[in-house]
């Protein structure tokens, strides 16, 4: 996925800017589908109850939602989510990254049948690379890829 389309103008320097936060914030990026050529970029932040997961599909499509977690849960294929959001890559991630921390007053609770676009497809998911945010393979501690 390219950070910038002819006709994202300042949103790809927005999505860049959104996606260096995420690396800030430790998020751990993965990579469905090849490491050479991802179909899906995905990345998760997990709290002690439950897990905040973006999927980036294209530069059209992203999701994001939150995810209890119990011994067992599939982040990328959850039953149940407190909170999901579809849009634009900016502005899910905008989303995402303003959501109440669990716990304190705002954070979601309700229990809400995730939409299909929550759901990694189970053909991708046998080939995936998972690397913290912070590292690239080169060493070089520039981050993961800004979905190129």
């Amino acid at each position: 996925m390219s950070p910038t389309t002819p006709h994202s103008g300042s949103s790809g320097q927005a999505l860049e800017e959104l996606l260096e936060e995420l690396r800030r914030r430790k998020w751990v990026l993965h990579l469905f589908g090849g490491r050479e050529a991802p179909e899906i970029y995905a990345a998760v932040y997990r709290w002690p109850t439950c897990a905040d997961v973006i999927i980036l599909r294209d530069e059209h499509r992203a999701s994001a939602y939150r995810v209890p977690t119990f011994p067992g849960t599939d982040v990328f294929h959850p039953r149940v989510v407190t909170w999901q959001y579809h849009a634009t890559p900016v502005w899910t991630l905008r989303a995402v990254l303003t959501l109440a921390e669990p716990g304190t007053p705002g954070a979601p609770l309700q229990a809400l049948r995730p939409q299909p676009d929550c759901l990694i497809p189970a053909e991708l998911r046998h080939d995936v690379t998972i690397r913290p945010t912070g590292t690239t393979p080169e060493g070089d501690g520039g981050g993961p890829p800004a979905c190129a």
